[in-house]
């Protein structure tokens, strides 16, 4: 009787700790991975990882392309997001599916995919037009932004799903045209959509391996990122190194993610 009094006092239930205990299941074993990494890891491979002047230029090349291909995600899935979730046309659910390719196909397979493209004769007019792709540090932006795209248009779109559509026919009774609507009603009430799909598009990208290995392959000083060089470190047996350089992307990838939900304000539940 007493922990049944206690219970309903914290609000706690069987419920709220199944749920709790997944939760603390699913965290805690990745917090026992990190911390397997941590020990295995010591103090003088980290040091190697940031003296080395190959994985310094990785890591810029991976901060630079994760962020111009999240910020092109962003461009592509606000308008597109606005098409699935607002328009009405022939084929939207075809559209809708065809959105979801890259998250459902191994990026392996988008990088075959893209090499293949570039072999066809639409793909050497692209290349003779001057824009390069294949081996290229264009590549990787590439590869990044189709591989991270549908993942941005997917959160913009489930928050345009969530606001409701009479305010902005409102907008309209009151003279406004499509665009001011979309620009002064709805744009702003998106705002938090659009920073959690360019946060979501940027740490997938900063992570992504198999489609730049394909298309682009891993060249120091060149075409490298940060996610490769733990193949190649891997390659030669350097495992610490490798596991250095993880535990360095894992640091970055943390570190955004939680400077988005600060900066957001992730609300807390509250008490009914």
């Amino acid at each position: 009787m007493a922990t049944a009094k206690r219970n309903r006092r914290t609000g706690l239930t069987p419920f709220h700790a199944l749920a709790g205990g997944a939760l603390a299941l699913f965290a805690g074993g990745l917090v026992i991975l990190l911390v397997s990494v941590l020990s295995y890891t010591d103090l003088q491979a980290f040091r190697a990882v940031f003296r080395s002047a190959d994985v310094r230029f990785a890591l810029r090349l991976s901060l630079m392309t994760s962020t111009l291909s999240a910020a092109l995600a962003v461009v592509f899935a606000v308008p597109s997001a606005y098409a699935l979730s607002r328009m009405r046309f022939p084929g939207r659910m075809l559209a809708d599916a065809i959105v979801d390719i890259p998250i459902v196909l191994p990026p392996v397979v988008l990088g075959l995919c893209l090499l293949v493209f570039f072999r066809t004769p639409l793909g050497r007019a692209v290349e003779q037009a001057g824009f390069r792709f294949v081996y290229e540090p264009a590549g990787i932006v590439l590869a990044q932004f189709l591989t991270v795209c549908p993942y941005a248009i997917r959160t913009v779109k489930a928050t345009l799903d969530g606001i409701n559509p009479r305010v902005e026919q409102v907008a309209r009774t009151l003279g406004y045209g499509s665009g001011r609507v979309f620009i002064l009603v709805t744009l702003p009430m998106l705002k938090t959509g659009i920073l959690a799909g360019g946060v979501i598009a940027w740490a997938v990208a900063f992570g992504l391996f198999g489609p730049m290995m394909i298309l682009v392959g891993t060249t120091r000083q060149r075409t490298e990122v940060l996610a490769t060089s733990i193949y190649l470190e891997l390659s030669v047996g350097r495992i610490q190194s490798a596991l250095a350089i993880a535990l360095l992307m894992v640091g970055i990838a943390l570190g955004a993610l939680t400077a988005f939900k600060a900066l957001t304000g992730v609300p807390a539940p509250r008490e009914r």
